[in-house]
């Protein structure tokens, strides 16, 4: 661990540098641009976003007057939205993999760094790891909230608070067995800092998954006050209507899952919608088993090729393709994925609220939920909603994230196509702004400047 750590700030070091020549600091005034600001209001043409130090100090429909020193970008026929946010991932580099198939504890910055940055080159601003080991992220969390590594802004579970040998339970997790036992565990779980709390509720038993054991309902409740109580919001891995009925009613906050083991009922749907708990997606992880086993052509798109390695992508073409082809689970997915969008359907209809998350690691698998959701038969424009201000209330912060609106930080992407006529469009990205700071992604550290 002491290498890992002088490893770390030597990088933090380096990245410091690398910063300043990646990203552009200035006062920014974007002029005559279609503004889709995130809210689900129809997009205003020739408007005017003025940028503030990092906030959105004034929208303005018409040209405006901003300071003579202002960098001004000519937004004619381009779309403005508000910068991406994916509540559901789980950044690579936690855990090294040696060649005999064993975990290696110490982590890989450059691993996650390179994710992260694949991340922002594909409009993705925000993003919540929904479980990682807590050393890795939090060392990431704190790099980007100094400056000192451009990436996303990191929100972060660390370790899932479950019940011993349920999902989750692995290296890292805070694993709780009895009340009021577990409050010197969760004293030490809330000090590393998270987030948001992810519990389980699951015990399995689908697909091709054996039985588990389950975090017990009483627990649950009172781990989730106990959270509450410390400020902090919870999100729970559930996969059936039950489980989330029960999660619903032991008091959480967010579901970290769409339900994917079969239809939900009329009443399910009324459920979310009147207690407007959000709900992550997570679309993109199941269907890209089959997907990949019959569709490999879709990592040959410029998106995947300017943020993947080519040996990433020559092995997921091969052996991963070869390994998929022969699960059961895949093809379970692959029934399964429609069924579940139809869910979230149902749920949108009703008025719930749905924020994009994909259960993956990569920027693109954002624009492939984004395909999938409008797929579904939600409109392009809720879909950018949902990839956007609804991502915010998932976190709780949509006080400053989420939407383009006066006094909210100004994280945006200009594309160069009008997402609302073809969810698609989202790829044609121009220019990416995190904390009204133009990311410079011709500078990244991506196989695509290289």
């Amino acid at each position: 661990m002491k290498t890992t750590r002088i490893y770390i700030s030597l990088l933090a070091q380096f990245v410091s540098l690398f910063t300043l020549s990646a990203a552009i600091a200035a006062d920014l005034v974007i002029e005559n641009v279609t503004l889709i600001d995130g809210t689900g209001r129809p997009p205003i043409t020739g408007a005017t976003v003025e940028i503030d130090g990092d906030r959105i100090s004034r929208i303005t429909r018409g040209p405006a007057q901003p300071a003579s020193d202002a960098r001004r970008i000519d937004g004619t026929g381009k779309f403005l939205i508000p910068g991406m946010i994916d509540v559901h991932l789980h950044l690579r580099g936690g855990a090294r993999v040696t060649p005999e198939g064993l975990r290696d504890p110490d982590t890989d910055v450059e691993a996650g760094r390179a994710a992260l940055h694949g991340y922002l080159y594909s409009g993705v601003t925000s993003i919540y790891d929904a479980g990682n080991n807590p050393d890795h992220i939090f060392n990431l969390r704190a790099m980007e909230r100094v400056g000192t590594l451009i990436a996303p802004r990191i929100f972060a579970t660390g370790g899932i608070v479950t019940y011993p040998g349920s999902h989750g339970s692995f290296e890292g997790s805070t694993l709780v067995d009895d009340w009021p036992e577990a409050i010197p565990l969760l004293e030490d779980h809330i000090a590393r800092g998270p987030d948001m709390m992810k519990l389980t509720l699951e015990e399995r038993g689908w697909g091709a998954r054996p039985m588990i054991p389950m975090l017990p309902l009483d627990l649950m409740q009172h781990i989730i006050e106990y959270a509450n109580d410390h400020g902090i919001r919870t999100t729970v891995h559930t996969s059936s209507e039950l489980r989330a009925r029960q999660a619903i009613f032991a008091g959480i906050d967010t579901l970290s899952h769409p339900i994917i083991q079969g239809p939900i009922t009329d009443d399910f749907a009324r459920l979310m919608s009147v207690k407007k708990i959000p709900m992550a997606t997570t679309l993109t992880i199941g269907e890209n088993y089959s997907r990949l086993v019959e569709h490999p052509e879709y990592l040959d798109q410029p998106l995947y090729r300017a943020v993947l390695e080519k040996a990433y992508i020559d092995e997921q073409k091969t052996r991963i393709r070869d390994e998929y082809a022969g699960r059961d689970w895949t093809w379970w997915m692959k029934i399964m994925t429609p069924i579940a969008q139809e869910n979230l359907r149902k749920i949108h209809a009703e008025g719930g609220i749905l924020a994009i998350g994909t259960d993956q690691t990569i920027g693109p698998a954002v624009h492939r939920e984004l395909e999938l959701i409008v797929a579904a038969g939600i409109p392009a424009l809720d879909a950018i909603r949902i990839a956007t201000l609804n991502g915010a209330v998932f976190l709780g912060r949509e006080r400053d994230l989420g939407s383009i609106e006066e006094g909210k930080l100004a994280d945006m992407v200009l594309l160069d196509g009008d997402p609302t006529t073809d969810i698609n469009h989202a790829k044609q990205i121009n220019l990416v702004i995190k904390g009204g700071i133009i990311i410079d992604r011709d500078r990244l550290d991506l196989p695509v400047n290289r």
